[in-house]
């Protein structure tokens, strides 16, 4: 595949789900590049808060339009869209989960709070478990319980992502945290947004975790034996971020600090060798998700 847009755009994130690709086979490994790339570019039109919210409504709904015509055999305008329309084709990437994705993004001009867990939830699925549902078509699949595995993994994956940038996202006015856990934690906004926690909140960032954890257990528990191989690249990524929610955990949330807490390269490259002897040796015991 001729993808210089979209390698490029992946090898510059260094993020988690690009990490993820090393495992695939290289025409799977390009189509995920493809596909990171579009969830990349629409997601930076939605945090770009230097530009006015009404002209990332229009950028957004331009890559509505755009990859529109990539789905349904048109001719795609920018560029990355062009790279990506031998993937949709090949793979049958619906125009249904990219317009779930854009709502996701568009709900981060529309909205600063979160009322409630169903709320919020709405947000992980279009912005997380939706890259899943797309995932999973590139990877492929024998059992459409797959379907289920990759809501419930993108749900762990968010969640864990929300209690990791509570700080960056407060320093841009926002909160993902549920406005009924803060209720009922008696946790204040003010300890959030000025980084002066107090022990309510870290008993909600606990409670929050658990929710992430039952999530991390369903996804392991729903996904079918005969599909664990062609899932490598996901169960990395749960693998990864389980992990990083233990290292959560251990430090008691507290991500109001001046280093951003995240994994060690050498910790994830370990993980990533873990993986490939779990995925040569054909193991079925769980690597993210238990006690």
């Amino acid at each position: 595949m001729n993808l210089p847009h979209s390698r490029a755009l992946t090898k510059k994130s260094a993020s988690n789900l690009a990490l993820a690709f090393i495992l695939l086979p290289r025409e799977k490994r390009d189509a995920m590049s493809a596909l990171y790339a579009f969830c990349r570019a629409v997601d930076d039109v939605a945090d770009e808060d230097s530009v006015p919210t009404e002209t990332r409504r229009t950028q957004l709904a331009a890559w509505r339009a755009d990859i529109r015509k990539t789905c349904e055999n048109g001719k795609p305008e920018f560029v990355l869209n062009q790279e990506f329309q031998p993937v949709v084709q090949k793979f049958k990437l619906p125009f249904a989960l990219f317009d779930e994705l854009i709502k996701g993004c568009e709900m981060d001009l529309e909205k600063l709070r979160y009322e409630n867990f169903e709320e919020l939830e709405l947000y992980c699925h279009r912005v997380a478990s939706v890259v899943g549902l797309l995932s999973i078509e590139i990877f492929g699949y024998k059992n459409p319980a797959c379907h289920d595995y990759a809501v419930y993994l993108g749900q762990a994956l968010q969640l864990t992502n929300i209690l990791r940038d509570v700080k960056n996202d407060a320093a841009r006015g926002r909160i993902y945290l549920p406005q009924t856990e803060l209720k009922k934690f008696n946790v204040s906004e003010a300890e959030i947004l000025d980084s002066n926690p107090s022990e309510n909140y870290f008993a909600l960032a606990r409670s929050v975790a658990d929710r992430a954890k039952n999530y991390y257990s369903r996804a392991q528990k729903t996904l079918p034996p005969e599909d664990r191989k062609s899932m490598v690249a996901a169960e990395l990524m749960g693998s990864v971020y389980w992990q990083l929610l233990q290292k959560l955990e251990r430090g008691k949330f507290n991500v109001f600090g001046p280093q951003p807490l995240k994994l060690s390269k050498p910790h994830k490259l370990a993980l990533i060798f873990k993986s490939w002897v779990r995925h040569a040796t054909g193991a079925t015991s769980p690597s993210y998700g238990q006690p």
